[in-house]
């Protein structure tokens, strides 16, 4: 007797694929941080606390260079939106790592907040 076609589909899917069928699913990477300002991503990145607050000297410490002058005594430069960006995208470093930067210029000190999802 023939075996019905709807049959044939059933044990098809319910039967294992041989090993070298299996399409295995690799998680989409998240995208990377490259630059000077790496370093500060990497921390920020692998933090598990939702606030991590640094001193300019600690985030110094973590590049290994000196912040520009205008992170010390302008506000903007940590919304990324400083004029000696010049395209280096140093704010992706907490951005990629899914924080904002909030600045207390008069303490020397920067509150990273993880942005919830």
């Amino acid at each position: 007797m023939k075996q019905p076609e709807w049959m044939k589909l059933w044990q098809r899917l319910v039967t294992p694929a041989a090993p070298e069928t299996i399409v295995r699913v690799v998680p989409r990477q998240q995208r990377r941080m490259a630059g000077t300002y790496s370093p500060l991503h990497a921390y920020l990145e692998h933090r598990y606390a939702d606030l991590a607050v640094l001193t300019f000297e600690q985030i110094e410490s973590l590049l290994g260079f000196a912040l520009p002058d205008r992170a010390r005594t302008h506000d903007d430069w940590w919304a990324g939106r400083g004029t000696d960006a010049g395209g280096s995208g140093y704010a992706d470093a907490w951005r990629l790592a899914g924080r904002t930067a909030k600045p207390n210029l008069l303490a020397g000190v920067v509150a990273f907040e993880r942005v919830s999802s």
